[in-house]
């Protein structure tokens, strides 16, 4: 090991401290019962001087925040202060060297930290493991990985808004802007920290010691214990199934899908969305994850709320029924309509604005017919499901400011709910989501009157997407934000510049479970049409809407991220305090 030499003993003892420099850290050198330490001398919570601090009782305290370090080891006693880096001291001829270990890897290190930050919701722990992680080298993929085990294990109740948010942050990032990504990447692991705080432990159930049960039987045992809330007896069938590979991926997809819509829009339609993201996160980790991320789904899909239980499906229409009477119909007809040729995609909007015309807009048995109408005309099932989310996101697009705030969130669980519907039908369409889709029109239906009377978008005249950040500073800016994102599109047909605005603009506030999900809906349907189209321009110019209607925030947590990142640069931050 290389030395750098810090001064004399004698100086040391005299002084109590002496700071010098290995490399480009300053050190701090500490004479402390009859003998010499050396620690980084900046804090590695908010980078203050350690040679301000005081050594008591082999202790060193920052006078910042009082974080305390073990002159040993440079471990911290308190868990929101990372550990000092340590160094080796030797004595040589009066003069004190501080050695310089081999560089190791820090990934191992840094990814025990991000678990410390998971667990004790420390999110200026998490943002600096992320933030090491990525300057490591590591793949945004890793800390994903960490973060869904995290969250399938430390929340009894299974998947929830946090493990969403994660997924749809990790299925955003490619089209964010290089700056913004870890920044995305930490709202969502953040996001899961809060949404596992306080929850008791999931302990998962073995598979059954038995390879003799067909997959079709597993399959028909899973629905009847979800249909029944025997969420243990559902999730041990669902571990035999993934754990004997008594069934494939596609065929898992499949019997879960079904279970999720054997009822009507299962707790306001997030038991489908969670379900969808649950597989979309399986595409980041590999099928191998499959025994801890799926059967984390049971409980909330066994406990989940149904609608037809609810008196706005059965009064004054019987939504649920007329739902029954078109999963018979796709019962009978299924194999013919999972067929589709295909048509056009001008026809596939036409379908969409069919389901909010006035005749639909009046008869929800009409809205349904039409989906099944188009579905017996060519439409292909992913048509059919791009149909029903386009639909669901001009709810948004055409949501007009006069309605109650609250109200932004129903429009919003149609639109999430049908793009889960969409995204399943392109990896794996069957008969089951179909019926799904028809609930997404019957959700569409059911929101009619929040599109009364409809706004309309004016678009902007040459707009520049630099004009939207002032949209996001002030309240009311949500016809003008939705404007400019309409003029833009029209004129230039780059979608990509516009996701990577939206992307930026939520990720630099304190954004809420819903907006995740909205602005990453709109990002997946956007890129589902073909760039300079008329529903790609519709639907993100709602993104943008539903975005300006809950800016602006008090901005915390991209705070938080930027103190992170200037401590990893060596910023003096105390120095501007």
């Amino acid at each position: 090991m290389q030395g750098v030499d810090a001064g004399s003993v004698e100086e040391l003892q005299s002084r109590g401290m002496l700071v010098t420099k290995v490399g480009s850290h300053g050190v701090c050198v500490v004479w402390y019962g009859g003998r010499a330490y050396a620690v980084d001398d900046r804090c590695p919570h908010l980078g203050f001087p350690l040679h301000r601090g005081t050594v008591e009782d082999g202790l060193l305290t920052c006078h910042w925040h009082h974080a305390r370090f073990d002159l040993c080891s440079g471990g911290t006693l308190d868990p929101f202060a990372d550990d000092v880096r340590a160094y080796p001291v030797e004595i040589r001829d009066g003069r004190v060297l501080v050695l310089t270990p081999p560089t190791t890897d820090p990934t191992p290190a840094l990814l025990v930290r991000l678990d410390e930050g998971l667990e004790q919701g420390l999110t200026l722990v998490t943002a600096k493991a992320v933030l090491g992680l990525l300057d490591a080298g590591a793949p945004a993929a890793e800390a994903v990985r960490r973060g869904v085990v995290f969250g399938t294990t430390h929340r009894h109740e299974g998947w929830g808004a946090g493990l969403t948010v994660l997924t749809a942050m990790a299925n955003l990032l490619p089209q964010l802007a290089p700056a913004d990504r870890p920044l995305a990447l930490i709202h969502g692991l953040a996001f899961l920290s809060r949404d596992t705080a306080g929850h008791a432990d999931r302990f998962p159930l073995a598979p059954l010691a038995t390879k003799a049960v067909t997959p079709e039987r597993l399959a028909s045992w899973y629905r009847r214990f979800i249909d029944t809330r025997t969420d243990e007896a559902a999730e041990r069938t669902l571990a035999t199934a993934i754990g004997l590979g008594a069934a494939d991926r596609d065929t898992t997809e499949r019997f879960m899908f079904a279970a999720a819509t054997d009822h009507v829009f299962l707790d306001g339609g997030h038991t489908l969305d969670f379900t969808n993201k649950a597989f979309e996160a399986l595409e980041h980790l590999g099928w191998d994850a499959a025994p801890a991320v799926l059967p984390a789904l049971v409980m909330q899909t066994a406990s989940a709320r149904r609608s037809e239980e609810l008196g706005s499906w059965r009064h004054p229409h019987d939504l649920a029924g007329l739902a029954r009477s078109a999963s018979d119909r796709l019962a009978s007809e299924g194999d013919v309509l999972l067929k589709g040729a295909g048509v056009a995609d001008d026809e596939v909007a036409a379908l969409a604005w069919r389901m909010l015309g006035p005749q639909s807009g009046e008869d929800p048995a009409e809205a349904v017919d039409s989906l099944l109408e188009g579905l017996h005309a060519g439409f292909t099932p992913e048509q059919a499901g791009r149909a029903v989310a386009l639909a669901a996101g001009l709810r948004i697009t055409r949501f007009h400011v006069q309605n109650d705030h609250g109200d932004w969130d129903v429009v919003h669980h149609g639109f999430t709910y049908a793009n889960a519907v969409h995204q399943a039908l392109v990896r794996n369409p069957s008969v089951d989501l179909l019926r799904g889709a028809v609930h997404g029109v019957l959700k569409v239906f059911l929101d009619r009157f929040l599109n009364v009377p409809a706004a309309r978008l004016a678009p902007i005249g040459h707009p520049d997407l630099g004009d939207l950040d002032a949209c996001w500073e002030a309240q009311g800016q949500v016809d003008r934000a939705g404007g400019i994102v309409y003029g833009w599109l029209l004129e230039h047909g780059d979608p990509a510049p516009v996701i990577a605005a939206l992307g930026h603009a939520l990720v630099a506030e304190d954004a809420e479970f819903h907006w995740f999900q909205t602005v990453e809906a709109a990002a997946r349907q956007a890129q589902a049409w073909p760039d300079g189209s008329e529903p790609q321009a519709l639907l993100l110019a709602g993104a943008a809407r539903f975005l300006a209607a809950h800016t602006p925030t008090r901005r915390e947590l991209p705070q938080l991220v930027r103190i992170a990142t200037r401590l990893r640069r060596g910023d003096d931050l105390f120095e501007e305090m």
